[in-house]
C-alpha cells in the first residue's frame, strides 16, 4: 500500500470499515458507533522546499480549516496551524534531497489528519526529553511539541516510509472534540 493510499484509508477511521469510492472519495464508518458512512474532506497540495513555503502553507491551511468548519482561532485550529508550520519548516530545513513537500489535510467525523511528505528517506529526530535552557541544539524539540499537541487531542504522530523508498510522510492525527463539525 502506498503512503497516499494508507493515508486515505486511515482517514476513514481506524476501527471502522474503509472503502475507496469511485473518484477517490473516502467512505468510512465511525469506530465508536453505527452511524451511516461519511465522506472524508481532503485537501492536498504541493509547495517548493523554500523558506517562504511555511507562511504559504499556513495560509492555505487556514482556508482549509474554515472550509472544514474548524475555527482557526479555536484551540484545535491553533494546534493544527502550529503542527503544519513545524512539519513544513522541518521539511524545508532537513529534507535536503527534496525539492518540494506535499501537504495533506483530511477530516472525517471524528479525526483530523495532517500529513507532510518529502522525498528524504531519513526519519526526523524526535527529542526524547522536554526542552530545557541548558540543553544542546534544538534538533527534535519541534517534533516533541507536535507530539504533545496531538496527544492533547487523543492523537499521535507517526512516520510512514514511502513505498518506493524515496521519502517519508510525517502524519499527525487529532481526535476531534465533541461538537466539531
Amino acid at each position: 500500500m502506498t503512503t497516499e493510499s494508507a493515508l486515505t484509508a486511515q482517514a476513514a477511521g481506524e476501527g471502522g470499515d474503509a472503502v475507496l469510492a469511485a473518484g477517490g472519495r473516502v467512505v468510512g464508518r465511525h469506530p465508536d458507533d453505527r452511524r451511516q458512512a461519511v465522506q472524508a474532506r481532503r485537501h492536498a497540495w504541493t509547495v517548493a522546499s523554500a523558506p517562504g513555503s511555511v507562511r504559504a502553507v499556513r495560509e492555505r491551511t487556514e482556508r482549509s480549516l474554515v472550509l472544514f468548519g474548524v475555527p482557526v482561532d479555536s484551540s484545535l485550529g491553533g494546534a493544527v496551524l502550529l503542527v503544519v508550520s513545524e512539519l513544513v519548516a522541518n521539511a524545508v530545513r532537513h529534507a535536503r534531497d527534496s525539492p518540494d513537500a506535499e501537504i495533506t489535510l483530511t477530516m472525517n467525523d471524528h479525526l483530523l489528519m495532517v500529513g507532510v511528505r518529502d522525498r528524504d528517506p531519513r526519519p526526523p529526530a524526535l527529542a526524547l526529553a522536554p526542552a530545557s535552557a541548558s540543553a544542546g541544539p534544538a534538533c527534535g524539540r519541534g517534533l516533541r511539541t507536535v507530539a504533545d499537541l496531538a496527544r492533547e487531542y487523543g492523537g499521535d504522530i507517526r512516520i510512514e516510509r514511502a513505498a518506493d523508498g524515496r521519502g517519508k510522510t510525517v502524519v499527525v492525527r487529532f481526535i476531534l472534540p465533541t461538537g466539531t463539525p
